[in-house]
């Protein structure tokens, strides 16, 4: 499934039967060279808090609380599945978010931002705003995208001792003259850029919004061409996008597909 340009290999394991503990496995499956490749694993499982809960594993292997995209990827199949309805709650390691499908759109309801550290001297040019939006994110206000050195800045960034032990995604923001957003993140776990990030996207949208450089709601312009509206709610902040099944298969693992 993909979501904004973010793809994820979902699994229905209601039955929780998949192996979740075989790192090795869940790396050669997230490889694009080698495997089916994705962003991110997906399972959706039973919830005895919610109406499904949603395991998130990087392709490093490593379990993380949440992801935006990848909750909408969720609620969009577990609504085809008739496992859930439109307007369902899914538990996460971050705690329970609230969906609701609409058309061919996703929005999601995430939990309330924390650990808010602004004007941070990372030894960068700009200075940089941290939040946490399920995960964390570290967001920096830049004037040119296209040329901007993702790999190393991002990188070093994601790593800073400001951000240790468990490091940070790093978010690297323009504000367009239409007070929309334009934005380029590299992952945690996938240590690589992706196409998108919700997560990554609202914190920008909060962060920008704070400072007062544009109003919600914001529309932010992901690398791979997709937008994602970010607004403010009493429930906390909402990530509205789209949220499509690409195809459908099996893998083998041992003597089991």
């Amino acid at each position: 499934m993909q979501g904004a340009g973010n793809d994820f290999i979902v699994v229905d394991d209601r039955a929780m039967s998949f192996p979740i503990s075989d790192k090795a496995f869940i790396s050669q499956m997230a490889s694009r060279r080698t495997g089916i490749g994705c962003d991110g694993l997906i399972l959706l499982q039973p919830s005895t808090r919610s109406d499904l809960r949603m395991r998130f594993i990087n392709p490093d292997g490593n379990e993380v609380g949440m992801c935006g995209n990848g909750a909408r990827c969720f609620a969009r199949l577990a609504f085809d599945l008739g496992a859930a309805p439109e307007k369902m709650t899914i538990e996460t390691g971050a705690g329970i978010v609230r969906a609701e499908v609409l058309g061919n759109q996703i929005r999601l309801v995430l939990t309330d931002p924390s650990d808010w550290r602004m004007k941070l001297d990372a030894g960068l040019e700009q200075s940089v705003d941290f939040v946490n939006t399920g995960v964390p994110h570290a967001v920096v206000r830049i004037a040119n995208l296209q040329e901007l050195d993702l790999p190393t800045l991002g990188s070093a960034l994601r790593h800073h001792k400001l951000f240790s032990p468990e490091g940070t995604n790093a978010n690297f923001v323009k504000v367009e003259p239409d007070a929309t957003l334009s934005i380029r993140t590299y992952e945690r776990g996938v240590e690589a850029e992706t196409l998108a990030c919700g997560t990554g996207a609202t914190a920008a949208a909060l962060v920008a919004v704070e400072h007062g450089w544009v109003e919600w709601p914001v529309v932010v312009h992901c690398a791979g061409g997709y937008d994602l509206t970010i607004n403010s709610s009493d429930e906390g902040p909402t990530l509205l996008g789209d949220a499509t099944r690409v195809f459908e298969g099996e893998i083998e693992y041992g003597n089991r597909i």
